[in-house]
């Protein structure tokens, strides 16, 4: 390639990407961790040439053990960017290696298997440093710029009664609950039953599919870094308890009636308030009276903390999550066990009395969380009920659900939790029919081949093609790789296993932005999430975040006011910053990270 098309190439990809204090992006565009010995490996070359370019791969001692053209792919509207793909696929033996065009290189990249232990690592290490009721210490979260005082320890809530935004006057009620502990959500400190459902599921079914597939246990007692090691469990499972002990103390005590919105959806002034029998159902979620201000570290936060109404979709992943602990840890912890089985059971119940209690954000001070379809959460919670205790109602819900028989679409997220259920019924052993079963694995078979014909749309070659890339993706992409893990451990197929490695590379580098959205992990990783405590962007006195933490994403509607700037002015895949004040392109949360774990996790098991 000439050294005109390659500052050509630069220039267009330093156009696509704001000036971040970083260094500069690098014209060859690839996962900057590396490659696995297996499987794909590609790499992208934003150029405007419209004839294949010759490059050449070397090797330590600089001798040259790959050739190859590129292939023009040409305008990708993802990226706004005119790009050639690179195949270096052809490369398997472990070793330190660049791809080299003329006089320019790449970054040195390796090929290694262990290429992914240390992010699945600190990926998870991401759930310990947001646990709430406990000091953080720095022999666990990895140094002492990262520890701190425990937050909110006690937390004694009461209800949050008054009049909302609207004039509407809530009733609140008569008790206050003890819900220290679980999980901060996200940038705030907020802890929400919704969202925290579909992450504490996707670190308990990371632990069910490795047994029931019989893989190894990559997180088997005492390999993470938390205070619970050496109890003899599997450190998958003394993180996810942390957050289920949070979720039982969610739970509205028997013979309680409490008045709330029934069947109505969102905030409006007049809203009616009906009174219902709320034994069992969860609380929604606990939270500030007010935003704090960046930075507050938990244990600085003085908000009064308050119990919001309890929802529908709360109570019904209260009683999926519950389920699975039920199983779970049922030759762990009988009594615990015991303990999630009777939430289980109450919450069900008490969602099928109140079908209709709406998530409304009402009030200031923590996210919303509302979900207006809540027949997938029935599905889901069912699946999850059926599996645990084969009990005929719950078998007669399943198959009354149109999720039971319709083809798993799209990706998994709080919002859309049925193929969560789906999952589950074709993943672990119950009483379901095994032509049921195999239905529900084709139909997430299907779907993996969904997510590889969008793949096919896009020249970044990534399982993901949206008309506008919406706030969380990342999240998106990485949910859909999980899936495409299954139906390669459903069918054995290398296709789907490319597909989750291309995800995880758009993750770690090959986008157009040559970033990798993951702190700590690449030659260019984001260092500035929205968050309350790692603000040392605003605060030198804050620490910077702790490795393994992923950034939301590109989001071609950034609506805070820092990104709002971006719409309209970048290709969707390049809506992002790296900044601290950019909550709708760059916070954090559970429900991102947790897919992060499971991915890197499956990507780090020894290939049969």
């Amino acid at each position: 390639m000439n050294k005109r098309l390659l500052a050509v190439a630069a220039a267009a990809l330093l156009a696509a990407v704001p000036a971040m204090g970083a260094p500069p992006p690098h014209q060859f565009l690839l996962n900057q961790l590396g490659f696995l010995p297996e499987g794909a490996k590609h790499a992208i070359l934003p150029s405007p040439a419209t004839q294949p370019l010759e490059w050449q791969v070397t090797d330590e001692r600089n001798r040259v053990v790959l050739t190859g053209r590129t292939t023009v792919y040409g305008a990708d509207a993802a990226s706004g960017q005119p790009i050639h793909r690179i195949d270096l696929s052809a490369l398997r033996t472990p070793g330190t290696y660049r791809l080299a065009m003329g006089d320019s290189a790449s970054r040195p990249f390796r090929i290694d298997a262990g290429l992914y232990d240390r992010l699945r690592n600190d990926a998870f290490n991401y759930f310990y440093q947001t646990r709430a009721g406990i000091a953080i210490e720095a022999r666990f979260a990895g140094g002492p710029q990262w520890a701190r005082p425990a937050g909110h320890l006690p937390e004694k809530a009461a209800c949050a009664a008054g009049a909302d935004e609207n004039g509407n006057v809530w009733p609140g009620c008569p008790y206050t609950l003890d819900v220290t502990g679980g999980w901060y959500d996200a940038g705030d400190q907020g802890k929400y039953v919704v969202n925290g459902g579909i992450a504490l599921w996707t670190l308990l079914d990371l632990y069910e599919r490795e047994k029931a597939l019989g893989r190894p246990s990559l997180y088997a007692d005492g390999k993470a870094r938390l205070p619970e090691a050496g109890n003899g469990v599997d450190d998958l499972l003394d993180e996810a308890r942390w957050e289920m002990e949070f979720f039982l103390k969610m739970q509205v005590p028997d013979g309680t009636r409490l008045k709330v919105p029934v069947g109505q959806k969102r905030n409006v002034p007049s809203l009616v308030f009906s009174e219902i029998d709320a034994s069992g159902m969860a609380h929604h979620k606990v939270g500030d009276e007010h935003w704090t201000r960046l930075p507050t570290p938990p244990h600085l936060d003085t908000e009064r903390r308050l119990l919001f109404p309890p929802s529908t979709a709360a109570t019904l992943n209260l009683a999926a999550t519950a389920a699975q602990c039920a199983r779970i840890w049922r030759r762990i912890d009988a009594v615990f066990a015991g303990r999630c089985r009777t939430a289980a059971k109450r919450a069900w119940n008490a969602a099928k009395r109140n079908p209709e209690v709406y998530a409304i954000d009402a009030f200031p001070g923590s996210g919303g969380y509302g979900d207006r379809d809540l027949g997938d959460e029935f599905y889901w919670a069912a699946a999850e009920l059926f599996i645990t205790t084969g009990k005929p109602d719950y078998a007669a819900a399943l198959r009354a659900s149109p999720y039971f028989r319709a083809a798993t679409a799209g990706e998994p997220g709080w919002p859309r939790t049925a193929s969560l259920g789906t999952i589950s019924l074709a993943l672990l052993p119950s009483r379901l029919d095994a032509n049921d079963r195999a239905a529900l694995r084709r139909s997430l078979v299907a779907a993996a081949d969904g997510f590889l014909a969008d793949e096919a749309k896009t020249g970044y070659r990534i399982p993901y093609a949206p008309p506008g890339w919406p706030w969380g993706s990342n999240a998106s992409i990485l949910n859909r790789a999980l899936i495409l893990a299954l139906a390669n451990d459903f069918t054995g197929e290398a296709r789907y296993r490319d597909g989750v490695i291309d995800a995880m590379d758009f993750i770690l580098g090959r986008n157009p932005l040559d970033r990798s959205f993951v702190t700590g992990t690449g030659a260019r990783p984001m260092t500035n999430p929205h968050h309350r405590f790692w603000t040392h962007q605003l605060d030198p006195a804050m620490p910077g975040p702790p490795p393994g933490v992923l950034s939301g994403g590109p989001n071609s509607n950034a609506s805070d006011p820092t990104a709002i700037g971006l719409r309209g002015h970048c290709a969707p895949a390049a809506c992002w910053m790296d900044d601290a004040r950019a909550f709708s392109v760059n916070e954090v949360a559970i429900n991102w990270n947790a897919p992060l774990v499971w991915v890197s996790a499956w990507l780090s098991e020894p290939r049969r």
